[in-house]
């Protein structure tokens, strides 16, 4: 569906139920929040579902608008989600039942009844943005969790989806809030604990093809050595890729015994993509991800030969 097509859609629905991704970033919350804020102001009745894994950091974006737990809804929205897979658990219920899926994944597999899909955007939220503004307004209460949606989808305007467009939007959304304070708490401020364990990840990196690629590695002994929270852990996989001379930074975070999440950030010679699809997961080209079953050692020995089969040179 195009973005009239989808804000066309959103005004004939009412009673909706808006659904983030499991481990939620910013942008799932930040674009579920603002979308939810545009219905309610159309005078629809609207909420998230309350997603158990998010995190300090953004749940106070998602809190004004947390469902009931009585509500019943007639129409389901995913926002940011690629594939059912990405569901937490207490969503899994609405599977067959999503109307709409908002989302920029190219590996999106089309689960839902309708897509609004645009690859090119460097976050679901700024796909968002285009749709409320052919619903209503965009006002301070629906710009801040945009900013944070595309803010921390590009890496606050560094990594390679930013475009011209979305710094088009970002100042837009600008004019209308005062973003400081959510800059400061999002991209300059790190935990003690968060420091801690970056710091022993740097020292137990490996290098791979040339010291072209680079493994670090989130093992659940060292969250526990740390008493690490999901907000100290939260986007720990850019660390890989900012060291000197890699062009493919691959984290591998244990979640349970024998289930490891695998994080890829690449440039032009390896398609994350392709790499984290190889393994059961999807994601963009510079940016992908997948959970593997395994040990350590035998998921990073399978990434590893992803990688290969998937680098350009």
């Amino acid at each position: 569906m195009t973005i009239s097509e989808t804000a066309a859609f959103l005004k004939t629905l009412d009673r909706v139920l808006i659904l983030t991704h499991v481990r939620p970033d910013g942008d799932t919350v930040g674009s579920a929040a603002a979308l939810c804020r545009a219905l309610q102001d159309l005078g629809k009745e609207a909420f998230l579902l309350d997603n158990p894994e998010i995190t300090s950091t953004y749940a106070p974006y998602a809190a004004p608008y947390r469902a009931p737990e009585d509500f019943t809804p007639a129409y389901v929205v995913a926002v940011d989600i690629a594939a059912p897979g990405l569901l937490p658990e207490n969503a899994k219920r609405y599977v067959n039942s999503i109307a709409l899926c908002v989302d920029h994944h190219p590996s999106n597999t089309g689960y839902a009844r309708h897509t609004c899909l645009d690859a090119a955007a460097a976050a679901a939220g700024e796909i968002v943005y285009a749709i409320i503004r052919e619903l209503t307004p965009v006002t301070p209460a629906i710009a801040l969790p945009l900013y944070v949606a595309i803010a921390t989808d590009c890496g606050c305007f560094q990594y390679a989806n930013t475009t011209a467009d979305t710094h088009r939007i970002a100042a837009e959304l600008m004019a209308l809030v005062d973003v400081s304070a959510v800059n400061k708490a999002l991209f300059r401020t790190k935990s003690k604990v968060r420091l801690a364990m970056e710091s022993r990840m740097v020292a137990d990196m490996e290098l791979f093809d040339a010291d072209r690629v680079v493994v670090m590695q989130i093992p659940l002994a060292l969250r526990e050595e740390f008493h690490a929270t999901e907000a100290d852990i939260e986007e720990l996989s850019s660390l890989a890729a900012l060291v000197e001379g890699t062009d493919c930074g691959i984290t591998l975070r244990e979640l349970q015994p024998g289930t490891v999440k695998i994080s890829v950030r690449s440039g032009p010679r390896v398609d994350a993509c392709a790499v984290c699809t190889m393994l059961g997961g999807g994601g963009h080209r510079a940016a992908a991800g997948a959970t593997v079953q395994g040990t350590m050692e035998q998921v990073k020995a399978a990434v590893l030969r992803a990688v290969a089969q998937a680098t350009e040179g």
